[in-house]
C-alpha cells in the first residue's frame, strides 16, 4: 500500500507541476476529458460488480495518455478510480491500488515506450498508431500486469502461470482498442489526441 500510494503521488505531484490545464485551453481537449470520466470508471469497476472466473480489469490508460498527454492523463485517471471505487462499493485502499496499477504505472511506461520508438523510428502515421497505440500499449499494460503480480496481487484462485496468460491477452484486447481509436481520431478527429501533431508527422 505504501508504494502503491507513493508511486500515485509522486506521478500525481509530478503531473501538476507541469500544469496539465493548459492543455484544455481551446477546449479541444475537453471531449476525450470527459469520455475518459464517463466510461472508463465502469470498465474499471466492472469485476467488482459480476462475478467473473477471472478479475481482469479493462485499462484504457494508453488511449487516455495518446489523447490527452501525460501530465492531464495522471490527474484523469486518478480521478477514475476514485469514481470507480466509490461504484464498486470499495474503498479507499482499493482506489489507490487501482490507480496506481490500472492507470499510472501503464500511462507512465506507455509515455517511455512511446517515446522510444519516435526516436528510433521516427514520426510516421503508421509508427503512431502501430508503433506507439498498438505496440506501445501491449508492452506498457502487459509490463504494469506482471509487476502487479510480482507485487503479490495474483488473481484469485488463479496459478501463476495462467494469470501472466490472462494478461497476456487482456493487454491486446485493450491495445487492439486503443490502436483502432488513435487510428480512426487521426483521420477523424486529430485534434483529439495530444500526443498527435499533423505537422511533424505528416510532413513531407
Amino acid at each position: 500500500m505504501a508504494v502503491q500510494l507513493a508511486v500515485v503521488l509522486l506521478a500525481l505531484a509530478l503531473a501538476l507541476a507541469l500544469r496539465p490545464w493548459r492543455l484544455l485551453a481551446g477546449g479541444r481537449l475537453l471531449t476525450p476529458l470527459l469520455a475518459s470520466l464517463v466510461v472508463l470508471p465502469w470498465l474499471w469497476a466492472l469485476p467488482s460488480l459480476h462475478a467473473m472466473p477471472l478479475q481482469l480489469q479493462w485499462s484504457g490508460a494508453c488511449l487516455v495518455l495518446l489523447m490527452l498527454g501525460w501530465p492531464l492523463a495522471i490527474p484523469v485517471l486518478c480521478v477514475v478510480a476514485v469514481i470507480a471505487t466509490a461504484i464498486a462499493g470499495a474503498g479507499w485502499v482499493e482506489a489507490v491500488a487501482m490507480a496506481a496499477w490500472v492507470g499510472v504505472l501503464p500511462a507512465t511506461l506507455g509515455l517511455a515506450i512511446g517515446a522510444a520508438v519516435r526516436r528510433v523510428l521516427g514520426t510516421h502515421p503508421f509508427v503512431y498508431v502501430l508503433g506507439r497505440a498498438f505496440a506501445g500499449s501491449v508492452l506498457s499494460l502487459f509490463a504494469a500486469s506482471v509487476l502487479r503480480q510480482w507485487s503479490g496481487e495474483a488473481l484469485p484462485g488463479v496459478g501463476p502461470n495462467l494469470s501472466l496468460v490472462a494478461h497476456w491477452l487482456t493487454a491486446w484486447a485493450d491495445a487492439f482498442v486503443t490502436g483502432m481509436l488513435a487510428a480512426i481520431f487521426v483521420a477523424f478527429r486529430p485534434q483529439w489526441l495530444a500526443t498527435w501533431s499533423d505537422a511533424l508527422s505528416l510532413r513531407r
